[in-house]
């Protein structure tokens, strides 16, 4: 196992698309900070990124279907990620990265109003009271999504976790945010229109869940202004 993560972790150092940003690149600072679209995708192309991106596989697929944006997948563990960063090379897609890093610095990647759409999907429910602030949708995350979103930029929620869903909709009751959509068996109904273009990207442990009879719920929203 050992081994294996060490060949992914030197392959990914192989990719173009890959970042792997040490402190002083991010306290110093990055090169790409505001220039995403100028000097990586060489485009005007809304941005989205993918908070915990895992094997990277959702960021990959969304790429495929939306060819007009840009995705960028976000988690600390290079190894699950190796997956969707040799797919995407492989493929030659040009309008995804990856960046390794955690999530509290993602105001040290990218610039004000730099980013269209974030998504979280499946992130870890975090039980225990004293790490609330570590939740992808704490009100210490929402303010670090404020930095980068552009103004009426959508978050989007997908989670297995009860916990993290009711957690999630408390927090854009008591901040005043914009509830746009809220699903609580994203499955029930998978020809309705609000939830057909959702359905047809799934993460890796999206598909087991499903197969085990899990409950997915989705929500989507605007951050007050």
């Amino acid at each position: 196992m050992a081994k294996r993560k060490l060949e992914r972790f030197a392959e990914n150092a192989t990719f173009s698309h890959f970042f792997q940003p040490v402190w002083e690149e991010l306290s110093e600072g990055f090169s790409l900070w505001g220039k995403w679209n100028a000097e990586f995708f060489g485009n005007t192309n809304p941005i989205s990124i993918e908070i915990g991106c895992g094997k990277g596989e959702y960021t990959v697929d969304l790429s495929n279907k939306y060819p007009n944006r840009n995705f960028i997948g976000i988690d600390k563990k290079g190894a699950r990620m190796w997956r969707g960063a040799k797919t995407s090379n492989e493929e030659k897609r040009s309008n995804v990265a990856f960046v390794r890093m955690r999530a509290e610095n993602i105001g040290k990647i990218f610039g004000p109003a730099e980013i269209d759409e974030i998504w979280i999907t499946f992130p870890e429910p975090q039980p225990n009271s004293p790490r609330h602030s570590k939740r992808f949708t704490s009100p210490q995350f929402i303010e670090r999504y404020r930095q980068v979103l552009k103004p009426g930029g959508i978050i989007h929620l997908k989670t297995d976790s009860d916990l993290f869903y009711t957690f999630t909709l408390e927090i854009i009751s008591e901040g005043g945010h914009e509830l746009l959509y809220n699903n609580s068996d994203l499955y029930a109904n998978p020809g309705d229109p609000e939830v057909r273009d959702v359905i047809d990207v799934q993460t890796h442990y999206e598909k087991i869940w499903l197969e085990q009879g899990f409950t997915i719920k989705y929500l989507r929203f605007r951050l007050k202004e």
